[in-house]
């Protein structure tokens, strides 16, 4: 039976899908206090044919791959004496713009990639570029990149991604399935996305995220796919340390994984700041990060709370109302506080 104390919780997720935030949303709370809640609420899929969302199906978790795949892998790298924070990309990828020794890129840090401020630029049509992955990674690796003002940027990412496949000599698949996700999974028990112009196909099972899927179905910055339970258990080992042994991720590298870098990050994730999507009740002591598709996971280190809230708002469209899906996500922030804290 479900508490009674989270009843509003499901009264804010009903209210949501009735007033088309999204066809379906999957919200789960954990404490280290042992309260929990967990609803999976409307549709997995509204076109061509309704499905009903279930807590099996797996969402495409979109930008989480960066804090729930790679910022992890850079840190076990680091804590295993393969590679530092403040290193260069080129010390790690010597081929990197490898006919302009003197070009910015080269000199881009891990940590600036990491924090997003190395100014690269946000995000390239990487996918226009050709059809063969291997083809598209060589073009990023050779890319005369422009760089601008500081910006949240997927290039750091792929960067990034290219650097732990070369060091940890797994696929970001083969990683993805140890981390207890899955990638391109398929459309049973997958949530739907968007119709996609550039593939002429509702995306249902395979990454939406364009340039992750020209790059081979997963890159450093998108291409996780995984259900509500396995992102609860994946934030809470990452942060709080149950159930990822200390050998992938020990002790030191989840400490520094979570220190503030800027005003508004940390390695990877956000930290607490005014109107941020976690809303304004949790501690200072709160990460989180979000995804393009709708979803999101946050972790409040200092009252011992940890919650995802995925939702496929972008099914059927992308063309969606960004700003009350923010404000959604930051109800339900406060909603959390207010029963957990």
């Amino acid at each position: 039976m479900t508490d009674p104390r989270f009843a509003p919780l499901t009264a804010a997720l009903e209210e949501a899908l009735a007033t088309g935030l999204a066809p379906g949303i999957a919200l789960g709370v954990r404490t280290q206090d042992g309260l929990h809640f967990s609803a999976s609420l409307g549709l997995a899929q509204r076109v061509p044919e309704a499905e009903a969302l279930t807590p099996a199906h797996a969402f495409d978790l979109a930008s989480l791959t960066k804090v729930l795949l790679t910022v992890p892998a850079i840190l076990a790298l680091a804590a295993a004496g393969r590679l530092d924070l403040d290193d260069s990309l080129s010390t790690h990828l010597p081929d990197l713009h490898q006919y302009d020794p003197n070009h910015r890129v080269r000199g881009v840090t891990l940590r600036q990639c990491l924090t997003h401020t190395s100014g690269l630029p946000a995000v390239e049509p990487i996918y226009t570029w050709g059809d063969s992955a291997d083809r598209l990674t060589a073009l990023v690796m050779q890319k005369d990149w422009a760089f601008g003002d500081t910006v949240y940027s997927d290039i750091n990412f792929i960067l990034l991604g290219i650097i732990v496949t070369r060091l940890a000599g797994q696929s970001l698949a083969d990683l993805a399935a140890a981390a207890g996700f899955t990638v391109s999974p398929g459309s049973a028990l997958s949530v739907a996305t968007e119709a996609c112009q550039w593939r002429g196909r509702m995306i249902k099972g395979e990454v939406h995220d364009e340039n992750a899927a020209a790059l081979g179905g997963i890159a450093g910055h998108a291409g996780l796919f995984g259900t509500l339970e396995a992102v609860l258990d994946r934030a809470e080992a990452l942060t709080f340390g149950a159930i990822m042994p200390p050998s992938i991720l020990p002790p030191a590298a989840r400490r520094v994984m979570m220190e503030p870098q800027t005003d508004t990050r940390a390695l990877g994730w956000q930290i607490r700041h005014s109107n941020w999507s976690g809303g304004g009740l949790c501690s200072a002591k709160t990460i989180g990060h979000t995804g393009f598709t709708g979803t999101g996971v946050w972790v409040d280190l200092e009252r011992g709370i940890t919650w995802a809230l995925l939702a496929n708002r972008v099914h059927p469209t992308r063309h969606t109302d960004v700003r009350k899906f923010h404000q959604f996500r930051q109800r339900i922030g406060n909603l959390i506080q207010g029963i957990c804290a």
